[in-house]
């Protein structure tokens, strides 16, 4: 049976706007800064984006829209809406900011009911709270009640704005313990301070998990050693455009470890938190 892949942390190419911090480092990687924005242009079209994940082997991306004004910009919710639709390929991912929304459950509810979200990121050391506060559990809730996973962002970030004391993934304890059924995904696997944390996280809660997006996959048995062990708790992502998918799954592939495992980390258990 083929194997599925399916990249679980993808941003588009072209942002509403952008910080100067995230600009610099997305067009670091091409020769030119006229060079990266024509590469941004070419890749918000939804079809040459769909060419290059064929090119890459990525069976579906997760498309991940982000407001966070004090860090890297906006690529606003209705963006990601009108990218993904009409193709069951490009998953749609939701964002919500305390400081922006207000009943922040109620809008999660409105946009999978009617405008086909199949998930929600958020950004703690982006727009400034706790994992744990108190004012997000109504999000919380209508995700466990819905069924649908929430990814957020842990550890480290090289963006000046960031905060490192809002993504320790430690706070997610909380949300573990008090929804037991929430689909939980700490995106970049606390990286950097809180590798161990992360893995604490998912041995104890069945209902935790790490997206090893941001992380050399030549480094990933070194921060997570009982990786193999705990295969089913991994989900693949990229952090495109900044990484060539292609590139990292070869990586992936190249891993001390079962095959069985690399095919669950690559898109076998995101296909389950999806419910694809």
């Amino acid at each position: 049976m083929k194997e599925i892949v399916i990249d679980f942390h993808v941003h588009l190419s072209e942002y509403e706007s952008m910080t100067p911090d995230i600009f610099n480092f997305y067009s670091a990687f091409y020769p030119t800064k006229e060079a990266y924005m024509d590469f941004a242009k070419k890749y918000s079209d939804p079809n040459m984006f769909i060419e290059l994940m064929d090119k890459s082997g990525v069976d579906y991306s997760v498309i991940l829209a982000e407001m966070a004004p004090l860090t890297s910009g906006y690529v606003y919710n209705e963006q990601v809406e009108k990218f993904c639709k009409g193709n069951p390929r490009l998953i749609p991912f939701c964002t919500l900011n305390p400081y922006i929304h207000a009943n922040m459950g109620e809008k999660l509810e409105d946009l999978y009911l009617n405008h086909g979200f199949k998930g929600v990121k958020l950004y703690p050391s982006y727009n400034y709270f706790y994992p744990n506060d108190r004012s997000i559990y109504p999000l919380y809730a209508a995700a466990e009640r819905l069924g649908i996973p929430v990814l957020l962002h842990t550890g480290t970030s090289i963006f000046s704005g960031s905060r490192l004391k809002y993504s320790n993934p430690i706070y997610l304890d909380d949300v573990a313990v008090d929804f037991p059924n929430l689909k939980i995904i700490m995106a970049h696997g606390g990286r950097g301070p809180w590798y161990d944390e992360a893995l604490t996280l998912i041995r104890l809660h069945k209902n935790v998990n790490i997206d090893i997006t941001g992380l050399p996959p030549k480094k990933l048995l070194e921060y997570f050693p009982i990786m193999e062990r705990f295969a089913h708790k991994f989900v693949f992502g990229t952090d495109w455009p900044s990484v060539s998918a292609k590139k990292n799954i070869d990586s992936i592939h190249k891993l001390n470890i079962s095959q069985d495992a690399i095919s669950k980390i690559l898109g076998g258990n995101a296909k389950e938190l999806l419910g694809l």
